[in-house]
This record gives C-alpha cells, structure tokens and sequence, in this order.
C-alpha cells in the first residue's frame, strides 16, 4: 500500500513539477506512445490503456475545476489509474512497469527528478 501511495505522490509531483516549469503536460497519446515503446504493448493494450488515461484526464480536470483540495482527491484516483493500467500489462509488463515507477520516485526523492 506505502509502495502505491509513493507512486502516487510521484506522478502527482511530476504533474506538479512540469506546470510549475511552464511545461505542457505530457497528453494520453504521448503517455501511451512512450508505454507502448517502452513496453512492447499490443494495439489491444494500447486501445485499453488509452480509455483509462482518457478517463483519468476528464476526472482530474473535473477535480481542477471544483477546487478544493485536491492532493487527497487526487490520490486514490491516481492510485486507481496505476492499478488499471497494471492489470491490463503482462506480468513481464507490469514488473517492468512497476520498476520504472519505483525509480522514478527515487529519482524524485533525491534530487527533484534531476538526472545526476
């Protein structure tokens, strides 16, 4: 449970990161393309994986336009995102996967994300 929280605050630190560096948020297309590279994903993977990142999109804009405080809102939904997109992984995918999350947090942890 502590693993998924991590990931979450990780993506949700990125998401804050990227804004706050004037960057554009990465869309549902350009996430899956660098999924389906990096991962190897069949176009039935791709056309699954593409409705969740879809679906998350629309709820968490929602959740932007409502106010309020949205770290603790956006966390189950993020957490709920990465479990979605795991199950729809091989088990080679979703090691893999799970992996790169892992580090990405670390990398986040020790330096802001910075390549050292």
């Amino acid at each position: 449970m502590k693993k998924i929280m991590m990931i979450c605050l990780f993506v949700l630190g990125i998401s804050a990161v990227s804004h706050a560096q004037g960057r554009p948020r990465m869309t549902t297309a350009d996430r899956v393309k660098a999924m389906k590279e990096t991962y190897k994903l069949t176009d039935d993977q791709v056309t699954k994986i593409t409705a969740i990142y879809d679906a998350q999109t629309k709820s968490m804009d929602s959740l932007r336009n409502a106010g309020g405080d949205m770290r603790t809102q956006m966390r189950p939904m993020m957490q709920a995102t990465n479990e979605k997109v795991k199950a729809v992984l091989t088990p080679e995918q979703a090691a893999a996967y799970q992996k790169e999350m892992d580090e990405r947090r670390a990398r986040m942890q020790n330096g802001g994300g910075q390549n050292k």
